[in-house]
């Protein structure tokens, strides 16, 4: 059995690599039975993913250690020639779409395959190659920037992950220095940050313009593979958030600078929910692994042999150290069957949430990573958003194993911060839509933009004169935004789907998680809307469904004496 480290690497040649692909190309378009056109495309399909593993191999190793010269380089390398290769798949998906064999293809693999390939055809041409290797670079540079964080605090040097537990410490003092330290470091470099983004929203429009768009939120919406919903249901999805669950939030902050007796909640106090005290795993990041073990022993046959899959292998790099990239993800490598979590453990209760979320992201892809197709790994990033959200309420019932007394704390919080996240999520969805809406903006016109939308989705907000959050920054911690524009209302649709589950889950879990299990087996043969109907899920964007979710959560949390917790 190989582990992760012995996944082997060896840089592509793409001279070499574009030769063979229009080799195999070449066969798939003389392909004289539909037997043939099969085979032709599973030895494209074999081609795709040695280089999808590759690239992700070296992704992975790059931002476990940005100090790493080797695959620093071998990540330059591959911003390189990324928009080449994506060349070459929109070459695969021009003639399978005019294929002959269309109808059969069809039948086998489903309308999806044929939908994602001509969104991907829309979104490229050979012609803005150049334009596309200068937006990898910049989206490279914010990560690498955010990764070199070092911060000194109270006689230490931390990274920004390592901050975190002392922005949730029970001294307010110590909660403002930490929060302090760290938007210390962006207002240090947020002129820089300012800069990559503006050279980001530029290109961005440049690719669009050259591909014939008027703006970038098309081309945007075609990139995510936004196949059945449009720019003006996801509006109206956060007219909803903005009317139903606002207030709410806001209710639900009053109560909480009540509950750890503060006359007005700074933006500082908002991590620190309880006087005693957050839920903290009560261990290590290795008692939080062999807890985890049982736990996903325990929830079922499927989760048993996921699990074990993955610490057999090696498969996640969790906990934060000097060098590392911000931020968690799961990644999945081709060749390997191997999903990838990456991580940044630092002893608050987000160590399990990650433990239970990327789990979550691995788990649909290990279920699915049998079913042939390279695009169906993974479904659409907001479906896919489901699984790992999902996944946090499945594992409820586990979560004695981590934070022992303090468990009620924990799903109080855990539940609370999911609708507190709401209006956060779709004011950065809101604040994309503006800024490539006006892509000549200044930087500062941006960030004016920013603390207006905080006024009305976070109307509680108070940054308590810090001059850097209040001169509208506090975006430019969103890595999403700078690494894939309009990636983020994604986490609020599945947040309503993930809540459906867990009010399932507490009416009859076998069922909930059956369908859960069907969801993510399914991968990505369907579009968004077709997944969540195939879970028995109601659609985010239906009349009625926020109300009736977000109507249940409260009653469950009024239900609670958090004061007494």
């Amino acid at each position: 059995m190989q582990t992760f480290e012995n996944y082997t690497y060896e840089r592509p040649n793409l001279e070499k690599e574009k030769s063979a692909f229009a080799e195999l190309l070449n066969t798939f378009k003389k392909a004289s039975t539909i037997e043939e056109a099969n085979d032709a495309i599973n030895e494209i399909n074999k081609f795709r993913n040695r280089l999808s593993t590759l690239s992700n191999l070296v992704y992975i190793r790059a931002s476990i250690d940005t100090n790493d010269e080797f695959y620093q380089k071998e990540r330059d390398f591959f911003d390189d020639i990324e928009p080449e290769i994506k060349s070459l798949n929109t070459d695969f998906y021009k003639e399978l779409v005019v294929s002959a064999y269309r109808e059969d293809l069809e039948k086998q693999w489903g309308e999806q395959l044929f939908e994602i390939a001509n969104f991907e055809i829309k979104s490229f041409d050979p012609k803005v190659i150049k334009l596309l290797q200068k937006e990898n670079k910049l989206t490279s540079e914010y990560s690498k920037l955010v990764a070199s964080a070092e911060v000194a605090f109270q006689g230490k040097t931390l990274t920004l992950a390592q901050l975190g537990p002392y922005a949730q410490d029970k001294d307010r003092e110590t909660r403002k220095k930490a929060t302090e330290a760290s938007s210390g470091f962006f207002a240090q470099h947020s002129e820089k940050f300012d800069g990559l983004y503006d050279q980001l929203v530029k290109t961005r429009h440049e690719i669009a313009t050259t591909l014939g768009y008027k703006n970038f939120v098309e081309l945007g919406y075609i990139r995510m593979l936004r196949i059945d919903y449009d720019a003006e249901m996801v509006t109206v999805f956060r007219k909803q958030v903005r009317d139903s669950i606002v207030p709410l939030v806001t209710r639900l902050y009053d109560k909480q600078a009540e509950r750890i007796g503060v006359d007005s909640l700074k933006n500082y106090d908002e991590s620190f929910k309880f006087k005693s005290g957050n839920a903290d795993p009560k261990g290590t990041p290795e008692w939080i692994i062999e807890n985890g073990k049982k736990m996903y022993e325990e929830l079922s046959p499927e989760t048993n042999k996921f699990f074990h899959y993955m610490l057999d292998r090696n498969l996640m790099d969790l906990e934060a150290k000097k060098g590392k990239e911000a931020g968690g993800y799961c990644s999945f490598i081709d060749d390997y069957q191997s999903p990838f979590i990456f991580a940044n453990f630092n002893g608050t209760s987000g160590d399990v949430d990650v433990l239970t979320h990327e789990a979550g992201h691995a788990f649909q892809v290990y279920e699915s990573r049998h079913i042939g197709i390279p695009e169906y790994s993974f479904p659409t990033l907001e479906a896919a958003e489901i699984h790992s959200m999902s996944m946090e309420f499945f594992t409820w019932p586990w979560m004695e194993l981590f934070f022992h007394d303090d468990t009620e704390k924990y799903k109080y919080s855990h539940l609370a911060d999911g609708l507190q996240f709401l209006p956060y999520g779709v004011a950065v969805d809101k604040f994309q839509h503006l800024v490539y809406e006006n892509p000549e903006w200044t930087p500062e016109e941006r960030n004016q933009a920013w603390k207006k939308l905080e006024e009305t989705y976070l109307p509680h907000r108070d940054y308590d004169g810090n001059d850097y959050l209040e001169s509208g920054r506090f975006w430019q911690r969103q890595g999403h935004i700078y690494d894939v524009p309009f990636y983020y209302i994604d986490y609020t649709l599945a947040q309503i789907c993930a809540f459906q589950f867990w009010k399932r889950a507490q009416e009859d879990h076998k069922e909930a998680w059956n369908d859960y299990i069907k969801l993510c087996q399914l991968g990505g043969q369907k579009a968004f809307l077709g997944l969540v109907e195939s879970a028995n899920l109601r659609s985010p964007f239906k009349e009625g469904t926020v109300e009736s979710v977000v109507d249940t959560i409260e009653e469950w949390l009024d239900s609670v004496d958090d004061k007494a917790l």
